[in-house]
C-alpha cells in the first residue's frame, strides 16, 4: 500500500477534498507484467518512429527528380499506407497492450510475451512491404493495406499477437479483492476494451469468411474492414475514457464521480459492442443496411458513455492547483485531448457529402485518443522505471501536437464547406478559389506543425528511458 500512496499524487491532497471526489489511478507494481507493458511502450514508441520515417519519405516521393528513385512508381500512396498504419493502428494496438498488461497480474506471461513477440515481427512486415516491388496501395477504410504477401503476413501476425494479448487479459486480469474503487473501475474499463478487441477480432474473421475473395481489391478490402473497424473505435474509446480518468487522477483532481457510476458509464460504452453480431446476423457483409448499420452503431452508441464522464473531468478541473515541471505535460495531454476529442465530434454533425470534412472528424477523434495516450505515457515512464519527463519540450509537445491538429482540421473544415473532395491530393484536387487555397494552405500548415508535435513526444520519450528514475 505504501507504493500506491507514494505513486498518487492525490494522496497529498487535503481529506475533504479527496472525500469529495475518487481517484482513479490504477497502482504499477515494477514486475512481470510492468516489463511486458515496457516491451509494449517501446513497440508503440518504435512504431511512431516508422511513422515518422514514411512521413519523410512521402514528401521525398513527390519532389521532382527523386521520385523517380522508389521502387515503384506510386510510392506516395504506399508510403500513405504504411504511415497511417504505424501511427494508428499499431500505435493503438501496442498502448493498448500497455493498458491490458497492467490490468494483469503475472499469470499466463508466455501468452504475454508471445502476443508481443507477434505483433512486432508484423509490425517490422509491414515496414519492409513499402519497399518491395509488388507493392500495391489500396485506401480501404480503416486499415488501408498494401496488396502484397510481406504486408498481409504482417496484418495477420499482428491480429494473432493481439488475440493472444487479449486472451491473456481475460485469464489474467488482477482481482481487486470484492473491493469497487477507482482502481477497480478503470481496470474493468481497461478490460472492457479488450472485450470489444475481441468483438472486433471476430467481425474481421466474419467478414472474411462471407465475402468472395474474388472481389476488386479496393471493394474486397472496404468490406473485409469496415465491420471491424467500426467495433475498433469503441476499443479506442474505452482506453481514451479510461485515460481522461488517471490522467486527472494523477493531477490531484478529486473527479466527482463515484466507482460505481464509472463502472457503469464503462458498461453502457461496451454494450453497444454487442450489437455488432446482430447486425451480421441481419444483413449480409456487402448489403447497403450492414454499412449504414454499423455507421450508425458508431455514431450514436459509441457516445453515449463520454458525456457523464467529460462533465465530471471540466468541474473537477475548477480544483486544479499550480502546476509543476511534472505535472504540466499531463494536462496539456489531458486539456488537449479533450480539445480535439470534441473538435472532431461536433465536426461529425457538419459533414454533408464526400468531401474534406470527413477525414476533418475522424482526425480530431483519432488525435484526441493519441493525446490521452501521450499523457499516460508521461505518467507512466517514471512508474516503469525510467525518468521523469520536467523538460520545457515535455510541456510544450500536447500543445504542439494539439495546435497544430486543431489547425489541420479546421483547415480540412473550411475546404470542405466549399465542396473539396477527400482522397485526392495534388492538382486532382482542383482548387478554383482563393478560400479553398487558403483552407487547404492552412491545413498543411496544421499537418507540419503537428508532426513537429510528434517529433518531439519521440525525442521526449527516448530522452527518459534512456535515463532511469531513481528509486525511493
Amino acid at each position: 500500500m505504501a507504493s500506491l500512496q507514494t505513486a498518487n499524487p492525490s494522496a497529498a491532497l487535503p481529506a475533504a477534498r479527496r472525500a469529495a471526489g475518487t481517484s482513479f489511478i490504477l497502482p504499477v507494481e515494477r514486475d512481470a507484467s510492468a516489463r511486458l507493458a515496457t516491451g509494449w511502450l517501446v513497440l508503440g514508441v518504435a512504431a511512431l518512429v516508422g511513422s515518422g520515417l514514411f512521413s519523410v519519405l512521402l514528401v521525398l516521393a513527390r519532389t521532382p527528380g527523386l521520385k523517380e528513385l522508389f521502387p515503384v512508381a506510386n510510392f506516395f500512396q504506399v508510403a500513405l499506407v504504411a504511415h497511417v498504419d504505424l501511427s494508428v493502428l499499431v500505435w493503438f494496438l501496442a498502448f493498448a497492450g500497455v493498458l491490458w498488461s497492467l490490468a494483469c497480474d503475472g499469470r499466463a506471461l508466455v501468452l504475454g510475451w508471445a502476443s508481443l513477440a507477434l505483433t512486432a515481427a508484423g509490425t517490422l512486415a509491414l515496414c519492409v512491404a513499402p519497399l518491395l516491388r509488388d507493392a500495391v496501395p489500396v485506401l480501404a477504410n480503416y486499415i488501408p493495406v498494401i496488396d502484397n504477401t510481406a504486408f498481409l503476413a504482417g496484418l495477420g501476425a499482428i491480429g494473432a499477437g493481439v488475440a493472444l494479448a487479449v486472451a491473456r487479459t481475460f485469464v489474467a486480469t488482477r482481482s481487486s479483492g470484492g473491493v469497487l474503487d477507482g482502481a477497480s473501475a478503470l481496470r474493468w474499463g481497461i478490460v472492457g476494451s479488450a472485450v470489444a478487441t475481441a468483438v472486433a477480432l471476430a467481425a474481421f474473421g466474419w467478414s472474411w469468411l462471407e465475402i468472395s475473395p474474388h472481389l476488386e481489391r479496393k471493394t474486397y478490402f472496404e468490406l473485409l474492414f469496415w465491420g471491424g473497424g467500426h467495433v475498433l473505435q469503441f476499443t479506442w474509446t474505452l482506453l481514451m475514457l479510461a485515460g481522461w480518468l488517471w490522467l486527472a487522477s494523477a493531477l490531484g483532481l478529486a473527479v466527482p464521480l463515484s466507482p460505481r457510476v464509472a463502472l457503469l458509464v464503462f458498461t453502457i460504452a461496451l454494450a453497444s459492442v454487442f450489437v455488432t453480431p446482430a447486425i451480421y446476423l441481419s444483413h449480409p457483409v456487402a448489403s447497403v443496411e450492414h454499412h449504414k448499420l454499423q455507421t450508425w452503431l458508431m455514431r450514436f452508441g459509441g457516445g453515449l458513455a463520454i458525456p457523464p464522464i467529460l462533465l465530471a473531468l471540466l468541474w473537477s478541473m475548477r480544483g486544479l492547483r499550480a502546476l509543476d515541471a511534472e505535472r504540466r505535460p499531463i494536462f496539456g495531454a489531458l486539456a488537449a485531448s479533450i480539445g480535439l476529442f470534441a473538435a472532431g465530434g461536433l465536426i461529425g454533425f457538419a459533414i454533408n457529402g464526400p468531401n474534406v470534412r470527413i477525414p476533418a472528424h475522424y482526425h480530431g477523434c483519432i488525435v484526441g485518443v493519441t493525446l490521452a495516450f501521450m499523457g499516460l505515457t508521461y505518467h507512466l515512464l517514471p512508474r516503469l522505471g525510467f525518468a521523469t519527463p520536467r523538460s520545457r519540450l515535455a510541456a510544450w509537445q500536447p500543445w504542439l501536437y494539439g495546435g497544430g491538429q486543431l489547425m489541420h482540421i479546421v483547415g480540412l473544415v473550411w475546404s470542405g464547406g466549399y465542396g473539396v473532395e477527400r482522397k485526392v491530393a495534388g492538382a486532382a484536387q482542383v482548387l478554383r478559389t482563393p478560400q479553398e487555397v487558403a483552407g487547404m494552405g492552412l491545413m498543411g500548415l496544421g499537418g507540419l506543425v503537428a508532426i513537429l508535435g510528434g517529433l518531439a513526444f519521440v525525442v521526449v520519450v527516448i530522452g527518459a528511458m534512456r535515463r532511469q528514475e531513481a528509486r525511493g
